[in-house]
This record gives structure tokens, C-alpha cells and sequence, in this order.
């Protein structure tokens, strides 16, 4: 068993790249295909007019925006065009960018620990490949930093490589992980580490589940089935649900946080793989269609890249800072 890392102990240290200067969220985000797209748009059409504007929502929808939220963004801009608001494109430009942020900001909710709960225990949940595990792991050494004891639960237990890549996270961040063998019932997993998280005076206790495509009932029903279990030790457990969704996926993410939040009440979001050359509209489509808070966004590969979701400081980095630079 891994040792339980004390509030009063400090974890190992941090990697080289992890100790390098974190990057800005406008350096992730200037390689994304709105920032890439609005700034080509706005070179090669910088004159105010319905063209333009119609240029613009096409571009909004392909970068994953959802036809429903560009079309009332721009529905918005083109009214108030006609009333000759903007004296040129960059105008037009951060009154976008003030919408985008209005409607970003009631979501922007950073998850915070009751410790009324103890152990407070977080449910993360997602299909495969969506950075899961990967986003426990940080969230663990994210807690850690915060002073919280943290134990995590192997609940996937689909996927030997899942179990396997949590123990890895678990002895970088010296946190204790509980898990059984491949093929284990994923809710017994789950129970055990709660009974151990109580033993050990845990502040959290983060569960990993399986991620088998949520078009299949099975997944859910064990979903269900974890929730009940959990219900028998602690009757507001989990406290959280965190559903993982991969910021690349586009209208995959509307499906998926539909289907995850009908089965087990999904409370929260992780919108993961949004540094590079995402298309980033997701989170505008997510935002408008469910409202659920937007707890972290995945900005890069280090831990310190799991970043509270901040609704000004993501426009501002998806958004090309200014026209100058198309």
C-alpha cells in the first residue's frame, strides 16, 4: 500500500517541466482554430457589413460554437451594426468577445471542498480517451498543493491500462491508490476505498469508473450501480460528479454530457485537450445548452495545466488579442 501522504508532509517534487514558468492561457489557446480563423477573417474582410457577419457565424459554427449560440451572437452584432455601434472591426471585434464572456460567466464555477464531507468524495466520469485518468491524477496533486489529504479509487477496472496509469500518478504525487484486479466489479473497488479513505482520515477521495462508449446501457446501469453502493456508506455520496469531456470532439461532447448527466446527475465539467490546435467553441456550446459549471479546463500536459475555468481569461486567449496582429 502506498503511503498516505499528511497534510503536514510535502509530496515529492515537482518535475523540471512542471517547475518551468506556467504558460498564459492566451500562449495555449493562440494555436486554436477560432483564434486561427477570426484572425484570417477579419484580415481578409475588415470592412463592417452582413458579409462579414455571415463570414463570422459560419466561422463560430465550424470551431464547434453550435448553430443556436452563433446564430444569436450574431444576430446580436447585426442589430446592433444597424444601429452603426461600431466605429470599425475591432469594435465589432470586443463586443463579440464581451458576449462570449456573458455568456461563458455563469458557468465558471471552481469545484470547492466541502469539508463538512469527510471525505468528500468526487466521481469522475467520461468515455474513453477523453483524459480521465490523466485529469484525476492532476486534480489529486492539485488538492494535494491545496492541503488536502487525497486517496484515489482504480474504479475502472475495464481497462488494466487505467489501473495501471493511476498507480503511475499515485507514486509520482505519493498518494495511496486503492484497486483489485482487472475485471473487478468496478462499485466493490469504489466501496473499499471509501471504507479506506474513512480509515485513514482522508480529506477526498477521487474515483476513477470505466469509460465505455455511453451510447451502452451497460456503462450507465454500473454507473447507477456505484452510486447506490456508495449511498450505503455515505448517503450524499459522491458529492461530485466530474464528467471529463475532450474540448476536440465538438457536437460528441453535447451527446455525451446529455447522456452521462440523464444517468448518474453530472454537477460538474472538465473540458480536457484544449491547448494546441482545439477548436475551443465547444465550451461556448456546452455553456448554452446545460448551464452545469465548468469546474477545470485541461490546457496542457503538466499538472499545473489543469486550470480553473476562468471565463475572461479563456476568451481572451481564444480570441486574437487584436486586429493589429492579423
Amino acid at each position: 500500500m502506498l503511503k498516505f501522504w499528511k497534510k503536514s508532509e510535502k509530496p515529492e517534487d515537482p518535475s523540471p517541466s512542471e517547475q518551468a514558468s506556467k504558460k498564459t492561457w492566451r500562449e495555449r489557446l493562440a494555436g486554436s482554430v477560432l483564434n486561427r480563423d477570426i484572425r484570417d477573417l477579419f484580415a481578409r474582410h475588415p470592412k463592417l457589413d452582413e458579409s462579414l457577419l455571415d463570414e463570422l457565424e459560419t466561422v463560430l459554427i465550424g470551431a464547434d460554437v453550435g448553430v443556436a449560440a452563433s446564430t444569436e451572437l450574431i444576430e446580436e452584432l447585426r442589430a446592433r451594426l444597424a444601429k452603426r455601434e461600431f466605429a470599425d472591426a475591432a469594435e465589432l471585434l470586443g463586443a463579440l468577445r464581451e458576449r462570449l464572456v456573458a455568456l461563458l460567466a455563469p458557468v465558471a464555477q471552481p469545484l470547492r471542498i466541502d469539508t463538512a464531507h469527510k471525505p468528500y468524495v468526487i466521481l469522475v466520469v467520461g468515455v474513453n480517451g477523453v483524459g480521465k485518468t490523466t485529469t484525476i491524477g492532476k486534480l489529486a496533486r492539485r488538492l494535494q498543493d491545496e492541503g488536502l489529504g487525497v486517496v484515489l479509487a482504480a474504479g475502472d477496472t475495464f481497462r488494466a491500462a487505467a489501473v495501471e496509469q493511476l498507480k503511475t500518478w499515485g507514486e509520482r504525487n505519493n498518494v495511496a491508490v486503492i484497486a483489485q484486479g482487472s475485471g473487478a466489479d468496478s462499485a466493490s473497488v469504489i466501496f473499499d476505498a471509501l471504507q479506506s479513505a474513512r480509515s485513514k482520515g482522508a480529506d477526498v477521495l477521487i474515483a476513477d469508473t470505466a469509460g465505455r462508449l455511453h451510447t451502452q446501457g451497460g456503462l450507465m446501469d454500473e454507473l447507477s450501480k456505484v452510486r447506490r453502493v456508495l449511498g450505503k456508506l455515505d448517503a450524499q455520496a459522491p458529492h461530485e460528479v466530474l464528467l471529463a469531456i475532450d474540448g476536440t470532439t465538438g457536437q460528441n461532447a453535447i451527446n455525451q454530457t446529455r447522456q452521462f448527466r440523464q444517468a448518474i446527475g453530472v454537477t460538474g465539467l472538465v473540458v480536457t485537450k484544449l491547448d494546441g490546435t482545439a477548436k475551443g467553441g465547444v465550451v461556448f456550446a456546452l455553456a448554452r445548452e446545460f448551464g452545469l459549471p465548468i469546474r477545470y479546463v485541461g490546457l496542457g500536459e503538466t499538472a499545473e495545466d489543469l486550470r480553473e475555468f476562468d471565463a475572461q481569461a479563456f476568451v481572451d486567449g481564444l480570441l486574437p488579442e487584436s486586429l493589429g496582429n492579423a
